[in-house]
C-alpha cells in the first residue's frame, strides 16, 4: 500500500476501495428499483444514476453499461438465494432424519416444502429477470453472457440439490444440472402465474402452485440409495 493510502476501520481495505464498493452497491440497489418500475429496456443510465444520488460519470466509472450493471445485480441476487438455501438446509436437517440416521416417511415432500419456503418469492425480481431475458433473446452478445451466468447459477443450485438429496438417501436419475433447470423453470412459472392471477396477492401463492407438481416431478427423477 502506498503511504498516501488509508484503510477502513478494520484495516482490511483501502478507504477508496470501500467507498467504491458502497457506490457500486447503491447503483445496484437503484437499478433494481428503476428496472422494476420502468422495465430493463426503458430504464436509462440517467434514471439509475439519479436514483442512486450520483452522476453519469459515477455510473460509468463503475459499470461499462446498463447490461453490465444488470449482471452485477443478478450475481448478487443469485448468491443471496443460494446462501439462504445453504443456511436453511442446515436448519431443517434434524427434522428429516430419525434417530437411526435415516430419512423419515414424508421427508422428500418436507424437503421440497422447505426449499420453497426458503425462496424469497420476490415478484419484483421475477419481473426484472423476465424482462432482461427478453432483452438477451434479442441481442446475441448479451445472450452469450446471460447464458454463462445462468449456467453458473445452475451449477451451484445443482450442488445444493445433490446435498439435499443425500439427506433423504436419494439420488437423481438424470444429471443434476438438468434437475436444477426443471426446478427453477417450474418455480418461475409458478411466480409468473401468481403475478398474472393477482399482482398484489398472498406471497404464499407461488409456493402453493409449485407444490401441486414439484413433489411428483422430483419423486419421478430420484431413486433410493438404500436399495
Amino acid at each position: 500500500m502506498r503511504a498516501s493510502e488509508t484503510t477502513d476501520a478494520e484495516g482490511d481495505l483501502p478507504v477508496e476501495s470501500v467507498r467504491r464498493q458502497k457506490t457500486r452497491e447503491r447503483l445496484i440497489d437503484a437499478a433494481y428499483e428503476v428496472f422494476a418500475e420502468h422495465g430493463v429496456h426503458a430504464a436509462s443510465v440517467e434514471q439509475i444514476s439519479e436514483r442512486a444520488g450520483f452522476t453519469r460519470g459515477a455510473f460509468y466509472s463503475n459499470f461499462d453499461s446498463k447490461e453490465e450493471l444488470f449482471f452485477a445485480l443478478e450475481a448478487r441476487e443469485n448468491q443471496l438465494r443460494l446462501d439462504r438455501l445453504e443456511s436453511g438446509l442446515q436448519s431443517i436437517t434434524p427434522s428429516l432424519i430419525d434417530d437411526s440416521g435415516h430419512y423419515t416417511e414424508g421427508s422428500l415432500e418436507a424437503l421440497i416444502q422447505a426449499f420453497l419456503e426458503l425462496q424469497p418469492d420476490d415478484r419484483r425480481w421475477c419481473l426484472v429477470q423476465s424482462e432482461f431475458r427478453m432483452l438477451a433473446m434479442r441481442d446475441s452478445a448479451v445472450a452469450a453472457r446471460y447464458l454463462e451466468h445462468q449456467e453458473g447459477a445452475g451449477q451451484q443450485l445443482a450442488a445444493w440439490l445433490d446435498q439435499a438429496a443425500l439427506l433423504v438417501h436419494l439420488r437423481f436419475t438424470i444429471p443434476t444440472p438438468d434437475v436444477a433447470h426443471i426446478v427453477v423453470a417450474l418455480y418461475e412459472s409458478a411466480i409468473q402465474t401468481a403475478v398474472l392471477m393477482d399482482p398484489d396477492g398472498d406471497e404464499g401463492s407461488p409456493r402453493a402452485l409449485a407444490m401441486r407438481t414439484l413433489p411428483a416431478i422430483v419423486n419421478a427423477l430420484t431413486e433410493s440409495l438404500d436399495g
